[in-house]
């Protein structure tokens, strides 16, 4: 068996075609087929259901394939180890991160930098089942996402902050003189909101249903910043965490309320695979991390009126 193989099945799970794998692979589509042949006739098992088409795997190939992508993982960490033995960490991290909590990336990512500029680092914004999914099959390094609610399975984990919730708007003309607002009361209002597929969003309605509200919003959307940009343009409020508050600012047309009744806390964390050895990269990661204070940052960065007492 051949490493080179384990990398066409691979591709070609991925892509579910074997000509798409084999342009991914830089090789003949012949070629990549006779590699998974020959990899059939070494196990002695049927990995690919064939016909005209590719027909998708055999359960037995289902199981070949999840071998391959960790003795693959297994190879490259490998070849960090030994790399960075001689000339210091190097390679590619891979971080997924819930929308959410993009806001806060920079503040991992930039102290890793400086202690390992030979590392490229890939940052995907995914929602926390697609987290779960690429840490599983060795294609994230490390996640950002909810520790306590619908949490990602098998993994260690780092816990970052607590996720606070606030009302905001860019009309002045709502609960004047107020230091917060209550959910109930924000249910009332032209809302924009995330999509029901998005973890926040199903969190966020969570909590109005404890408040005994059900909101229904006049947008949805799966963007931060589309959330933003129709609370300026079009005088309409939303929901945003202090992470958001953080990244964006606090121009004077906005205002954000802290929503209260119910008190609502999340905490936001690092999930890394839980297994040994650890990719180097991935090592290094989550050891720099335990080092940052990212709630403290946070708080040092948005108004006083808006910090939670330390």
């Amino acid at each position: 068996m051949i490493l080179r193989h384990l990398e066409y099945l691979v591709a070609l799970a991925r892509e579910q075609h074997f000509g798409r794998a084999a342009v991914a692979c830089g090789v003949t589509q012949p070629t990549l087929s006779a590699a998974i042949r020959e990899l059939e006739s070494e196990l002695d098992v049927l990995i690919v259901e064939r016909g005209r088409r590719f027909g998708g795997l055999t359960a037995e190939g289902e199981r070949v394939v999840e071998w391959a992508r960790r003795i693959l993982s297994d190879r490259d960490a490998l070849r960090q180890e030994v790399g960075s033995a001689k000339q210091g960490l190097a390679g590619r991290l891979v971080l997924g991160v819930i929308p959410t909590a993009l806001a806060t990336v920079g503040l991992l990512i930039s102290p890793f930098q400086r202690n390992h500029p030979r590392v490229g680092i890939k940052v995907l914004s995914l929602s926390s089942i697609e987290i779960q999914r690429g840490l599983d099959i060795f294609d994230l390094d490390a996640g950002i996402s909810y520790l306590d609610n619908e949490p990602v399975q098998r993994v260690g984990t780092l816990p970052l902050y607590r996720e606070r919730y606030f009302l905001v708007t860019g009309d002045r003309s709502v609960f004047r003189r107020r230091d917060s607002v209550t959910w109930a009361e924000a249910a009332d209002l032209p809302l924009c909101l995330l999509t029901a597929d998005m973890q926040n969003r199903r969190i966020i309605n969570g909590v109005f249903h404890e408040a005994k509200r059900a909101p229904t919003p006049l947008v949805e959307t799966n963007s931060i910043l589309a959330l933003y940009a129709q609370v300026r343009s079009k005088g309409m409020a939303t929901v945003l965490t202090q992470a958001s508050l953080y990244l964006l600012g606090m121009p004077r047309w906005l205002r954000a309320f802290p929503l209260v009744a119910p008190a609502a806390r999340r905490t936001i964390g690092l999930v890394y695979p839980d297994r040994e050895p650890q990719r180097p990269v991935a090592r290094a990661f989550v050891e720099g991390t335990r080092r940052l204070d990212i709630e403290g940052e946070m708080q040092r960065n948005i108004p006083a009126a808006l910090r939670k007492p330390r």
